[in-house]
């Protein structure tokens, strides 16, 4: 099990719900924020090493600004239908990587990317 901290913010409580409890079997540190004026809160409060971030709600914008801010953490997007556009420039704004909102999809992406913090 990872002891890294896991932050995930999405639109739908019950995504966020399957995706807490997915990764949960994965990593002992997993945290919903509440919402935006909660997301950084959370993500500091927990020292956080990833974010799971619902882009759909949040958009490329909040990528940038929580880059800024904690420029060490990893931040996934996830979006129903992300389009090349918008992969492109979510990752020219920060963020790790890009994908839909699946426990399979998002873990991947967790495992590959904590594992370079981890290094």
């Amino acid at each position: 099990m990872q002891s890294q901290h896991v932050v995930i913010y999405q639109n739908n409580a019950a995504t966020a719900q399957v995706l807490a409890a997915g990764l949960a079997q994965h990593y002992n540190c997993v945290h919903l924020a509440l919402d935006g004026c909660d997301l950084s809160a959370s993500i500091a409060r927990h020292r956080a090493s990833a974010l799971v971030l619902d882009l759909e709600k949040s958009g490329p914008g909040e990528v940038h600004r929580l880059h800024q801010e904690f420029p060490d953490l990893y931040i996934i997007g996830t979006h129903r239908l992300a389009d090349d556009k918008l992969w492109a420039e979510a990752i020219t704004l920060g963020a790790a990587d890009i994908c839909e909102p699946r426990n399979p999809d998002v873990l991947r992406s967790l495992e590959k990317g904590l594992a370079k913090y981890a290094a």
